[in-house]
Parts: C-alpha cells; sequence; structure tokens
C-alpha cells in the first residue's frame, strides 16, 4: 500500500467549551452576592455597561444615552445652576420662587436696602460714619471675610458652612450621596484590644515588641496558635524570655486569653478567682472525664466525693471556653434569598425572583453610536466592538440565569409542597435527576443552580440543597422517606424521652420500624453524630448532672 498525501474536507458537529460559554457556567452556579460583585467589576470595566434606572437612580443624562464623561459633565452643570436640588414645586429653597423675578423681589426686600440707597451692600466706613462706632471690636477683620470668598459668606447666611456637616441627599462632595456607615463606629476587634492594653501594661519596647508578635498569634477564640520555640528563633531571644511576656499578655483582659490549650484557658480563669487549688488541677488535667461525665472517675483521680465532682464541673460551666469571642471579629454577611415563595388563598404556592438579588444591567446602545460615529483608530474600534459584545453576552446571560433558577425553584416548590405546607416530617426524597427530567436540563445545570442559592419561605429561609435527600424505605411498603425527615424524627424522640429513661439507638431503631421506618441501627448512630447529639451513655451522665444541679 502506497503512502501519499491528499486534502480533504469533512465536515462534523462538536461542543467546543468557548471563554463565553464557560463564564456563563460560572455565572450559574455563583451566589447572589458573588453576582453582585462580578457585576460591579464588569460595569467599572465595561464603559457601555450601565445599572437600570430603577435599581441605581442614575441621572437622566445617562438614561437618555449620554456618555460616563458627558452624564458627569451634565451632573456638575445641574449642581452648580442650583438645578439639580430643587424642590419638586419649583421652589428655589430661599423662598424666592424659582424665577428671576421673585428672586430680584426677594433681593429688594433685604435689610441691606436700609443701609444706602446706592448699593445693597453697605461700606464698613459708611456703618462707622452712621452710628459713630468702631465695628473692629464687634466684627471680625474684613481681610479674614475676604479670604473666605463671597461664597462662603453666603453659604454661611444660610446655615451651610463648608466643613460644617456632612453633606446630605444627592448633593454630597463629588456628586455621591452621603453614606451614613462611614459614620458608624467600627466594632472593637480583640486585636486591636489587646494592642491597647499591651502599650499600657508595659514601657519597654522590647517586651512591646515581643508582645505584638505573641497578639498577632492569636485566633479570634482568644488562644494562641503559634509555635513559641519558632519565634524565639526568628526574633533571636531565649524562650524563657518569651514566656514571661507570655504571661503578661496572658494577664491582659479578656481572661484566659493567650492559653495554649483548653485546660490553661480554664485555669486562668480559674486563678482569676481564686479557684485554682490542687485539686482542680488535677481536675482539670482530665478533661476527657469531665466531657463523658465520668463522675466515678475523676471522683478516684481527685481523691473527693462525687459531690464535690458535681460542683467542680458546675464552675467549670460558668466559665468561658472561648474568652476572645467576645469582641468583633470579621463582618458578618447577611444570606439574601434569591427565590421568593408566598401561600396563595387557594393553596397554591407563588414563586418569584428576589429582586434585590438580581443585578440589572443595560447596554447603552446610544452612546456606542455617538463613539463609533466618530473617527476611531484601528485598535479603539476593536475595544469598543468587544465591550459591546461583552455587554450583550452578560445581559443575555443574567437573563437567562434568572429564567433557569426560576425554572429550577418552581419544580423544587412543586416536588416539596407537603413539607411548605405541613412541616419537615413530609419532605419528600428528592434527586437532581428527578428534578432535571422534569424541567428538560441536564443534572449537573441542576446542581449549579442549587448551589450557593437560598428559598425564602413561610417557614424560614433555606438552602436549595436542603430540598434533596436520600430515601428511607418504609417497613410497611408504603412511601419512602426523606433522610431529613427521619432525622426530625430521631431528634423528636431524643428530646422527649424521659430524664430516667434515656434511648438507647436500638431502641429508637425499634419505635422508628414500630412507626413505619425502616433503618438500621448504625444509621441512627449516625444521623444522631451528625446532629451533634450524644450517646445514650452520655446523655444519662449529663441528665445526672443536670438533676444535681
Amino acid at each position: 500500500m502506497a503512502l501519499s498525501h491528499r486534502l480533504e474536507m469533512r465536515q462534523g458537529q462538536s461542543l467546543v467549551m468557548t471563554p463565553q460559554l464557560l463564564q456563563a457556567i460560572k455565572l450559574l452556579q455563583l451566589s447572589s452576592l458573588d453576582l453582585a460583585a462580578y457585576v460591579e467589576a464588569e460595569l467599572e470595566r465595561n464603559p457601555l455597561l450601565e445599572r437600570a434606572e430603577a435599581e441605581s437612580g442614575e441621572s437622566p443624562a445617562v438614561a437618555d444615552g449620554e456618555g460616563p464623561g458627558e452624564a458627569a459633565e451634565a451632573a456638575d452643570s445641574d449642581w452648580t445652576s442650583g438645578t439639580g436640588d430643587e424642590p419638586a414645586d419649583g421652589s428655589s429653597g430661599d423662598g424666592s420662587g424659582g424665577d428671576p423675578a421673585s428672586a430680584e423681589a426677594f433681593a429688594g426686600e433685604s435689610p441691606a436696602g436700609e443701609w444706602s440707597g446706592e448699593s445693597a451692600t453697605p461700606d464698613r466706613a459708611d456703618i462707622e460714619a452712621r452710628f459713630g462706632a468702631d465695628l473692629g471690636e464687634v466684627f471680625p477683620d474684613e481681610a479674614a471675610t475676604a479670604q473666605r470668598g463671597p461664597s462662603q459668606e453666603a453659604g454661611e447666611g444660610l446655615g451651610l458652612v463648608q466643613g460644617s456637616l456632612p453633606s446630605i441627599g444627592s448633593g454630597g462632595q463629588d456628586g455621591e450621596g452621603s453614606n451614613l456607615e462611614a459614620y458608624v463606629a467600627a466594632p472593637l476587634s480583640l486585636h486591636d484590644h489587646l494592642i491597647t492594653q499591651l502599650g499600657l501594661a508595659t514601657r519597654e519596647p522590647a517586651e512591646r515588641l515581643i508582645g505584638r508578635e505573641i497578639v498577632d498569634g492569636i485566633d479570634d477564640a482568644g488562644y494562641l496558635v503559634l509555635d513559641l520555640a519558632e519565634l524565639a528563633q526568628r526574633l533571636g531571644v531565649a524562650l524563657a524570655r518569651l514566656e514571661e511576656v507570655l504571661a503578661l499578655v496572658q494577664r491582659l483582659e479578656p481572661t484566659g486569653v493567650g492559653a495554649r490549650t483548653l485546660a490553661e484557658c480554664l485555669s486562668l480563669q480559674l486563678a482569676e478567682r481564686d479557684r485554682l487549688d490542687p485539686v482542680m488541677r488535677i481536675f482539670l488535667t482530665r478533661l476527657d472525664l469531665v466531657a463523658r461525665r465520668d463522675v466515678a472517675a475523676l471522683a478516684r483521680l481527685c481523691g473527693v466525693d462525687s459531690e464535690d465532682i458535681f460542683d467542680m464541673i458546675a464552675e467549670l460551666r460558668a466559665l468561658n471556653p472561648k474568652p476572645g469571642l467576645a469582641y468583633g471579629g470579621g463582618v458578618v454577611q447577611s444570606v439574601v434569598a434569591d427565590v421568593l415563595v408566598r401561600p396563595h388563598a387557594d393553596g397554591s404556592w407563588n414563586v418569584e425572583l428576589n429582586p434585590a438579588a438580581l443585578p440589572r444591567v443595560l447596554v447603552n446602545q446610544d452612546y456606542h453610536a455617538r463613539v463609533t460615529a466618530s473617527r476611531l483608530k484601528d485598535g479603539d474600534k476593536a475595544y469598543i466592538a468587544e465591550c459591546l459584545q461583552n455587554a450583550n453576552w452578560l445581559t443575555r446571560s443574567l437573563e437567562q440565569r434568572a429564567r433557569t433558577v426560576l425554572k429550577v425553584a418552581s419544580e423544587i416548590v412543586r416536588q416539596q409542597d407537603g413539607f411548605l405546607a405541613l412541616g419537615v416530617e413530609h419532605l419528600r426524597p428528592l434527586n437532581l435527576k428527578t428534578i432535571a427530567d422534569a424541567i428538560s436540563m441536564h443534572e449537573s445545570t441542576v446542581s449549579r443552580v442549587t448551589s450557593n442559592k437560598y428559598i425564602a419561605t413561610s417557614r424560614g429561609m433555606f438552602e436549595m440543597k436542603y430540598f434533596f435527600s436520600s430515601a428511607i424505605q418504609s417497613a410497611d411498603g408504603g412511601q419512602a422517606l426523606s433522610a431529613q425527615a427521619v432525622r426530625f424524627k430521631i431528634k423528636q424522640l431524643i428530646e422527649g424521652e424521659d430524664p430516667s429513661v434515656v434511648l438507647s439507638d436500638d431502641t429508637i431503631v425499634q419505635r422508628l420500624r414500630d412507626g413505619g421506618v425502616d433503618i438500621a441501627r448504625r444509621t441512627v448512630a449516625k444521623y444522631r453524630e451528625s446532629m451533634g447529639i450524644f450517646s445514650s451513655l452520655e446523655r444519662r451522665r449529663l441528665k445526672a448532672v443536670q438533676m444535681f444541679a
């Protein structure tokens, strides 16, 4: 068989993951906060994008198609001419009525006309000659008044002294509104609180330097997380010197800060209360027995009776195991619901998107037409064309994302209407394939839509992933239950148990089977541990301690 070269043309179809398609997929799985940040970055980068007028309250110049530069000039001209902040009734705010005739009439009624018939503004020499007095003893020097300028004098006459009050409304500096959050005091962090106390606790520069390094290694809970040996090697000081400074830091407020272990944190707080006796020191060495409520083993270890052990446990419960959490940490961002579900009077559900979670942007076609109508270089034309393409893609992607989220949320509400009406016991088993088949989408698309999305219902706010759970078969062959519903049943059984008769996992399995739920004991143990519920032995010891207390 001879080898030869030849040219062929073939036609085929293939799915190509273009950069825009990859960005659209990424856009679909973003949360509302991440989406808002992404859109904000695009608005800063793309001059053809602008916020919808209903959301941002842009000036009419932007809405009419002017560019950002022209809109800024129009806003500046409105502010300087006084038309931007006029009242709705046409008045100018100073009682002149807004028209020139009224302004002249208002100026003519000024008391300044009584001083001189030639000029509305009296001269200082005329005033002194008329009254025979030296105004220098009463009024400030004219030189200082002249330096301020007539515009500032007019502002003082209306009580608008520049710099005396923050700008209010839309007439603030640079045309921006006043940000009330700028005047709210930031919460005091643990780090700043310790640094302030450290500056008062010692005056030695070396101790302050070492103390700052130690404070930097304290986490939000108040525990020291760095290795003192590594810090000593890095600073070139002896380990004993670091221990001395650490003892100084541990004397700061809140008590217990700077501890390396839970036992050390509790011992610092007990020492301040003068309760760190030898028995308590032994007691703190076996906190594992305290966690298991093994009163008998603790009594043998400490050499005291059970009553004393109960008293010591009560003292530990009055302490704070994480003293640093009393001070402000990072900014807590609240969750914004993507979908709102409201009940109708006929029993149906109204599913709608939350407008607060939808960033709305527009493509300024008029501004694009103005720019392209002028003479541009080849590079500028390519840049404008790319901006227009990206702007059109972003608006279409946001619209497609909103439709997809609404479609998936509507199907979830339809599948879980029993939960919305009757509670968690009626939560049905649900998986991604069921939703994907119902709305003719791929499972991966449904998975991306339900990630980092929240639904606000009459029963609270839930993540979309909450409505998907595995199925637990019924013992009598009836309808299967969801894993969330079974967890709720287990929690109900444990919360309603008699303190004298604590339910074991085998007993819970038997009661669930009597109620029609076929479940294994290891599954009950797994669900119980996932909910943070102790075993029957630990719950029995805990109830005994609570009963004694």
